[in-house]
């Protein structure tokens, strides 16, 4: 039997819980598009509060995410998952019967409250042998980049067929099915793994918040998303003023979109194999830089804005794809769950930002306005990439140990003496080692057939 197969449990586990994120992920992405051009018709809507509306997803996220992490371990992890779902279709079916932006802007806020992405990675960590469960994040982490891509292609087409309030009915609808995959679909985990590799751990934060590696790379998930969020609150306009009607937007995003899907993949390869990280990551910073100066130089000239976009999803789909991988490369052996969590908040906190300034701006000057804050902040940010160092390349290990490893004096020094290990990191009461190795000299069945040996 192949023992890094997955079992029909992990697979199970893996399909279902990779199906709730991405349902979940629809509600954040499918609005984006479109509130701008279709919200302005709600009572007592502005393009700052437009914007207020986009963004208070992200803060509610950023509030709630890394306490309902740690609360799932009390509570269980599956009955968190639906209590935040349900939350999330409250939020969904209040901002659908509403006529009025306050109402929509609670729907989002409520929206993001139901913040579950803790939980999730939590019980794919219960559901998951150590062997196979890097392959079920990955699948997680790809799904998260198709979400983005079909939301914002199938947003202004539902919306302009049916209205907006029949997209958050439809962002219900999809959050209840999560619900049921929930409950019938992932399985019941017999117990919870406490996993330094996936979970965030009580009293290491201020420990990974005081490592400046990662707080550039949390630097960088902010300024990406206050991008993101700031440039698609002013986009929708230019076009409409470009002569594109609102309902025709969902073609730019397509072709855009399936664009960068296969142009990041060299780079992403290039910078991995050939390990290339740091120069690939500062040129994506440099390209964001540049898609940001076409955007504001683009006034009404349909196919410049065309230029900018294709520019900013290439360099945005490929930052996604990096900065995770950075993350997981800095953090300290032991301390990865608490690093992916603090890159996380410090995403929805770009997504709050980026809302709420870009709707400000766009009400208060205009899109150029939005635009040449963006291209600043894209400069700062290729200012501070710029003084990254290469990262090391090492992968995060989590080793269980039985009791005759634990009581080996010597087990520390024997696995930082094994070549192609660069940290080491035991937890005695979790029973438990944490490695980081070089995956290209060692790899997980040598250092289990090390440990078998003492």
């Amino acid at each position: 039997m192949n023992d890094n197969k997955m079992t029909p449990v992990e697979l199970r586990a893996t399909w279902g819980l990779g199906t709730v994120f991405s349902l979940r992920m629809l509600g954040m992405f499918m609005v984006l598009p479109v509130l701008t051009t279709y919200g302005m018709a709600l009572q007592g809507a502005s393009e700052a509060l437009i914007g207020l509306a986009i963004g208070i997803y992200g803060m509610a996220q950023a509030v709630f995410q890394i306490p309902f992490g740690l609360l799932s371990d009390r509570v269980g992890r599956k009955p968190l998952i639906v209590g935040g779902l349900l939350v999330f279709v409250l939020g969904s079916v209040i901002a659908a019967s509403t006529t009025s932006i306050w109402g929509v802007i609670l729907g989002r806020a409520l929206q993001g409250s139901g913040a579950i992405a803790a939980a999730v990675m939590a019980l794919l960590s219960d559901l998951t042998r150590e062997q196979n469960r890097t392959k079920a994040m990955a699948f997680i982490g790809i799904s998260f980049g198709i979400t983005f891509a079909i939301a914002m292609v199938l947003g202004p087409i539902i919306t302009h067929a049916l209205g907006l309030h029949a997209l958050f009915w439809m962002i219900a609808l999809l959050a209840s099915g999560g619900i049921i995959i929930t409950l019938l679909v992932v399985p019941a985990a017999p117990h919870h793994v406490l996993n330094r590799e996936s979970g965030i751990v009580k009293g290491s934060i201020r420990q990974v918040l005081a490592n400046t590696r990662l707080l550039k790379l949390n630097f960088g998930i902010l300024c990406l998303h206050i991008l993101l969020m700031s440039s698609f609150v002013a986009l929708p306009g230019q076009f409409e003023q470009a002569g594109f009607p609102p309902n025709q937007h969902w073609k730019v995003y397509l072709v855009t979109m399936l664009i960068a899907f296969g142009g990041v993949v060299p780079f992403i390869i290039y910078a991995e194999v050939k390990r290339r990280m740091k120069r690939v990551f500062v040129g994506c910073v440099g390209l964001l830089l540049v898609a940001e100066i076409v955007l504001w130089g683009a006034g009404n000239h349909f196919w410049t804005l065309v230029c900018g976009v294709q520019l900013f999803f290439l360099a945005f789909n490929l930052m996604e794809a990096i900065l995770p991988s950075l993350v997981s490369k800095e953090s300290p052996a032991g301390y990865k769950g608490t690093a992916m969590g603090l890159y996380s908040t410090s995403q929805f906190i770009g997504v709050a930002i980026g809302g709420s300034l870009g709707g400000w701006l766009l009400g208060s000057f205009d899109a150029q306005t939005v635009f040449l804050a963006g291209t600043l902040l894209a400069a700062i940010w290729l200012l501070v990439s710029s003084t990254m160092q290469e990262p090391p390349y090492v992968s995060s290990l989590r080793i269980v140990l039985d009791e005759a490893a634990l009581n080996e004096p010597d087990l520390e020094q024997r696995l930082k003496a094994q070549a192609g290990v660069t940290s080491v990191f035991i937890v005695r009461e979790e029973k438990s080692a944490y490695v980081k190795i070089d995956s290209k000299v060692t790899n997980r069945v040598e250092l289990e057939a090390l440990i078998a040996s003492a």
